[in-house]
């Protein structure tokens, strides 16, 4: 109930959508000759374009969050193995075309096969299954292996998980599943404006990762003022922050993680 809860309520909270619905709203409203109401609603819709289009509030948001958790320096010198969360793929392209299509988030899965060849023993585990309402697509944890095979990363390194759904089922399937060990180094890649979400809730699950992000967003120097991106970056920045923050507020309201942001080690 909660992932289905959360999928349709991110449907009307999504800037582009909630700036379509709140001009569409306030035409119904003037067709009705509520002209303030209209006007109201219709104005509301354009600031929130303004907002996030042309300012640089979408990456001040995401600032936090990215900066939360450095890349652990220096790298610890070995490892059980690698967990690389799921999104990076585009889906039901993969699933139409059986390749390996990513996504502005595919960065945590280079960044895996990366960290793959630095340890060449360690096991490496995709979590993600089809987390939409929705649209079909492929599971990351069906598509992955054929793109990080085709990287180099053997076969028989591989842990796939691709039944979860969300953030949350990632880290309870993924600690069901590999068994980590109380001596055992795992690193956790993602992106690193989810990286605080991710990390408290491997956290609850009772599995202490050591966060390596990735997909960074912004350059973290943006300041107060105009977007110095461009339009459509500048408004991703703002959905993507929007659904963290609230994502973090709602995990921590319904005790999925300990506090909003998680401690820093």
């Amino acid at each position: 109930m909660f992932f289905i809860l959360s999928k349709i309520f991110w449907i009307v909270a999504q800037p582009i959508n909630l700036i379509g619905i709140l001009i569409l709203l306030g035409i119904v409203a003037a067709l009705f000759r509520l002209r303030r109401t209209g006007l109201f609603l219709s104005g509301f819709g354009l600031m929130v374009l303004a907002v996030g289009a042309w300012t640089s509030t979408g990456a001040l948001m995401l600032h936090p969050l990215e900066d939360h958790f450095p890349r652990p320096d220096p790298a610890p010198a070995g490892i059980a193995g690698i967990i690389v969360l799921g999104g990076g793929f585009e889906g039901s392209v993969n699933l139409a075309r059986g390749g390996y299509e990513l996504n502005a988030s595919g960065d945590r899965f280079v960044e895996t096969a990366v960290l793959a060849r630095r340890y060449p023993d360690a096991r490496v585990v995709v979590t993600g299954g089809t987390g939409t309402l929705v649209l079909e697509g492929e599971g990351d944890g069906d598509t992955a292996p054929r793109l990080l095979t085709a990287l180099g990363v053997a076969q028989e390194r591989l842990v796939l998980e691709n039944r979860s759904r969300n953030t949350y089922e990632n880290a309870l399937f993924t600690r069901e599943m590999v068994e980590p060990q109380p001596n055992e180094t795992w690193l956790l890649v993602t992106s690193a404006f989810h990286m605080p979400r991710s990390v408290g809730l491997f956290r609850k699950a009772g599995f202490d990762v050591v966060p390596w992000p990735a997909d960074y967003r912004t350059s973290g120097r943006e300041t107060i003022g105009l977007a110095q991106d461009n339009v459509a970056d500048s408004l991703q920045n703002l959905t993507l922050a929007i659904r963290e923050w609230i994502g973090l507020l709602a995990y921590r309201l319904t005790g999925r993680i300990d506090s909003i942001l998680p401690e820093a080690t």
